[in-house]
């Protein structure tokens, strides 16, 4: 037998194809608002002049943007989650489903117990950071092109570009900066995350967990919820993480970068800008939650099914 059909058989092969055509869809969707919220959480400009000029809400910056830039610049740096976030978040719903089954191996008939899906969303976070932490870099860094971060080239680079300058001027050390804060992050909020959804659709359509017949407006408001709810729960660290992989690694003779790490990040922007600033672009990232994470687990759920029932006509065409 072919590989692919093969692979396509089994539960893994369909929950790692399904989850990849849902991250892209995923990305497509909600990478405009990604890069507004990118932008609204950096530090200030050093210079009075530029702070002045500087957008203080996502509606300022977005007709900032526009005017200056046309729409092309919201999809800046797309290319380097959309080529890497298929297989990530492929890897996120087959590791999750593992997880979950793992921790119900007695009730493999009935859907995994909340307890369960939180405990598989922990653990599923944690290990995806290891893949998402170099993409949300390189992502930053070509986001931020707009803002003049001034440690790497500006005009016209793409995402391999941007991961090569990093490597030459860090190493692959530098790769991974903010991977602790990545994991701070995503390891609480993905359980949250794949709690919020179980049990949001089954409220929307009781029974739906065990039966998989709900519709796709409760797909889209289940994912919406899931992803609203994850965003709330870990943004503080947000900012953190995007602040601390904006710095570029002083060359020599520079001064060091502003931020010496986690703790130092959070005294010095609470200091400098006050508590407010751990929530600077929330509204920007809710928004963007509710739409990408609806696309998310909707184009998740379809194509899962989809592949399923592809594979029980296979099988009775064999018959």
């Amino acid at each position: 037998m072919e590989f692919w059909p093969e692979f396509m058989a089994s539960s893994w092969g369909r929950e790692f194809v399904a989850g990849g055509i849902g991250g892209m869809a995923g990305v497509v969707s909600g990478h405009p608002l990604d890069t507004l919220r990118i932008s609204l959480q950096q530090p200030p400009a050093p210079s009075p002049a530029a702070a002045a000029r500087r957008p203080v809400s996502a509606v300022g910056l977005l007709r900032s943007i526009l005017a200056t830039e046309g729409p092309v610049a919201l999809y800046r740096g797309m290319g380097a989650p959309l080529a890497s976030v298929a297989f990530q978040n492929a890897m996120v719903f087959q590791v999750y489903a593992i997880f979950s089954r793992a921790f119900d191996s007695k009730s493999m008939n009935e859907p995994p117990s909340y307890r369960s899906v939180a405990l598989s969303g922990v653990g599923t976070g944690a290990l995806q950071s290891l893949i998402l932490s170099p993409v949300e870099l390189v992502k930053i860094k070509l986001q931020l092109q707009m803002t003049g971060d001034k440690g790497y080239k500006i005009g016209g680079i793409g995402p391999i570009s941007v991961a090569k300058e990093i490597v030459n001027k860090e190493g692959m050390k530098g790769v991974y900066r903010g991977l602790w804060i990545t994991v701070l992050r995503d390891a609480p909020s993905h359980g949250v995350y794949f709690w919020t959804y179980e049990y949001a659709r089954e409220q929307l359509h009781p029974g739906c967990r065990k039966t998989c017949q709900e519709s796709l407006g409760t797909m889209l408001v289940a994912g919406g919820l899931a992803g609203v709810a994850s965003w709330i729960c870990c943004y503080p660290l947000d900012v953190v993480k995007s602040r601390l992989q904006a710095q570029s690694k002083p060359q020599a003779g520079q001064p060091p970068p502003k931020y010496l790490g986690i703790v130092d990040c959070i005294r010095k922007s609470v200091r400098e800008e006050g508590v407010a600033v751990l929530f600077r672009g929330m509204g920007t990232a809710v928004a963007r939650a509710f739409v990408v994470n609806g696309a998310i687990f909707s184009a998740y759920e379809l194509a899962l099914r989809s592949l399923a029932s592809n594979r029980r006509g296979l099988s009775m065409e064999e018959t």
